[in-house]
């Protein structure tokens, strides 16, 4: 094909392929909202929402008429059921011989409704406890998107962080790499010994292989979010967003009150939902009332005869004596009960401390931001004059090696504690069962 027709070809190519090859780097928006959406863990948290929804259409169904149809076709020679359908299709006569009807054939088709009036409270309080276990489920829904939401800024922010670490050993490497050249320089001028040049050359090799560590470090974090975006390729490459504004919206909460936290209104709501349990088990004492209607149509080849009939009634039942099993389905419940108020405790003390660990957290990681970054313009000032003086001649290799030692750790101290206090941020509004991301 000559080169003038395959323009038209790459040209579609490039158009079609452009959103995979260059696509929009990763924001904290972005990937919380991928993780929303594709994780495991979220789309486990959503179908146990959708089953306790049908739980409500199960409850409900109490209040509706129940209604049936039933049709068979037989044929018989025995004279209970021949009897039986003889009159059924009205083909009776005084000269039938009730010992030997002959053989009888019956089209029986039937329709019933029946409406329950009165159950002791057990619809009711079924419903009551299926709209209970829908807003828990709803409430585990918040909780589990919350943790992936948490989850996911930590993971996006380890990956800063192990860049940040990239970017500070590879500053150290291009740092003691001028340090050796001048030193090659001064000993070739007669003017260092050889053991102070090898042991620049020896540390900027150690240095060297510090980085290799931290690029896999970089790399197993890259991994890692793309295992909590639920992505089908973990090994594909993450481009972070170079100004993201969600990172601005991960701020401090202004209150410590954690009254909103999910997985307690999930709980709260599964002792409504328990409460609901026995009431509907004491309704077992009550008596039920139910109403009733049937039609039935009853066609005889045989004899050539068709007939219908209806029903219609209340019936009335009552338990007198179940062998105590109301009895213990009454204990059951109470003890449920019991034990889903004793988890609220639990879970309400429990969250107390955690709230308070990431509170104390969230203060540590702000001091030690602070600390690291006076720590990081000392380190700077220090290495830019002992460099300066070892170009002269004033100071020695083991000095300038122990200053620039210091200057890598400062600034990788100063990246990790960056990250780590927004990685506490988030845990500190996860904790109170806030949004991670305050609103824009």
């Amino acid at each position: 094909m000559p080169p003038s027709r395959l323009i038209l070809p790459l040209a579609i190519a490039f158009c079609i392929g452009t959103p995979v090859l260059f696509a929009a780097p990763w924001t904290l928006d972005r990937a919380i909202e991928a993780a929303l959406k594709d994780s495991p863990d979220a789309r486990l948290a959503r179908q146990r929402a959708e089953e306790a929804d049908t739980l409500v259409q199960e409850a409900r169904s109490a209040w509706y008429p129940q209604v049936s149809l039933q049709s068979r076709y037989t044929q018989t020679n025995s004279p209970m059921t021949a009897f039986g359908a003889i009159l059924n299709e009205r083909a009776f006569s005084f000269g039938l011989d009730f010992n030997h009807p002959g053989e009888v054939d019956d089209l029986d088709a039937a329709g019933t409704v029946a409406y329950n009036l009165y159950s002791g409270g057990r619809s009711k309080a079924g419903l009551d406890a299926a709209h209970a276990g829908v807003r828990a489920a709803a409430q585990d829904l918040r909780a589990a998107q919350n943790q992936l939401g948490a989850a996911v800024v930590k993971a996006y922010l380890e990956i800063i962080k192990a860049r940040e670490g990239v970017g500070a050993l590879e500053a150290g490497v291009r740092a003691y790499e001028a340090s050796v050249s001048v030193a090659g320089a001064r000993f070739a001028a007669g003017q260092m010994f050889k053991a102070d040049l090898l042991s620049l050359e020896v540390q900027l090799a150690q240095t060297r292989e510090h980085l290799a560590f931290a690029r896999n470090g970089a790399a197993l974090a890259e991994r890692a979010f793309n295992y909590v975006l639920g992505g089908e390729n973990p090994a594909a490459p993450v481009e972070l967003s170079d100004e993201d504004p969600a990172l601005g919206r991960l701020v401090a909460p202004a209150t410590s009150d954690f009254s909103l936290r999910p997985e307690l209104l999930a709980l709260q709501e599964r002792v409504k939902a328990a409460e609901a349990t026995l009431r509907s088990a004491r309704g077992g004492r009550q008596p039920t009332v139910n109403a009733f209607a049937s039609y039935q149509y009853d066609q005889g080849w045989k004899l050539d005869h068709q007939g219908d009939s209806w029903t219609a009634g209340v019936s009335l039942d009552l338990n007198v004596f179940d062998g105590g099993q109301t009895s213990a389905k009454i204990r059951r419940s109470a003890s449920e009960l019991a034990q889903v108020k004793e988890m609220l405790r639990k879970a309400t003390l429990g969250i107390g401390i955690e709230v308070e660990q990431a509170r104390l957290g969230y203060e540590n990681s702000r001091d030690r931001l602070d600390v690291t970054s006076q720590a990081v313009a000392q380190a700077d000032e220090s290495a830019a004059l002992s460099r300066a003086r070892f170009e002269k001649g004033l100071l020695v290799a083991a000095d300038l090696i122990g200053v620039e030692g210091r200057l890598i750790e400062a600034r990788m101290r100063r990246a990790f504690a960056t990250a780590d206090e927004r990685i506490a941020v988030a845990d500190y509004r996860r904790a109170l069962g806030l949004p991670l991301l305050s609103n824009p």
